[in-house]
């Protein structure tokens, strides 16, 4: 619920207390590829999908960052909305920790697989193992 949430507000541009958070075309296309899946399971077929998603979290993260200050600073830290807001910023930074694992893992393999590290113009080529 916080990652949707978050990927809705990264999309308006707009946190609490009007400060916006300007992100990259690009980044607000990976945002909207996560919006359309936010109801279940990523599904990373290569890297080029892990690393998609690793910039939609990043900017959903920084998004969720200036909210949590904002409202810390507006009120005080002890505060309901406060606390919702930085449990909200923790589990996108948990969901970013995993999604940052798992591309190290994607690229490993591939590494392991083809004898070479990951070339990036190629990671969106094919299944993850075929990349090289």
């Amino acid at each position: 619920m916080a990652l949707a949430a978050g990927a809705e507000m990264t999309l308006e541009g707009v946190v609490r207390g009007g400060v916006g958070i300007a992100a990259p075309p690009r980044e607000l296309a990976d945002v909207e590829k996560l919006l359309a899946h936010a109801d279940g399971d990523f599904e990373l077929q290569n890297l080029s999908d892990q690393r998609s998603l690793a910039r939609a979290v990043d900017a959903i993260l920084e998004t969720l960052h200036a909210r949590m200050e904002d409202t810390v600073l507006e009120g005080y830290v002890g505060a309901e909305d406060a606390v919702v807001a930085y449990f909200d910023y923790a589990h996108v930074l948990t969901v970013r920790e995993r999604v940052r694992r798992t591309g190290e893992e994607m690229e490993a393999v591939n590494e392991l697989m083809n004898g070479a590290p990951v070339i990036a113009k190629c990671s969106g080529h094919g299944g993850f193992s075929d990349e090289v």
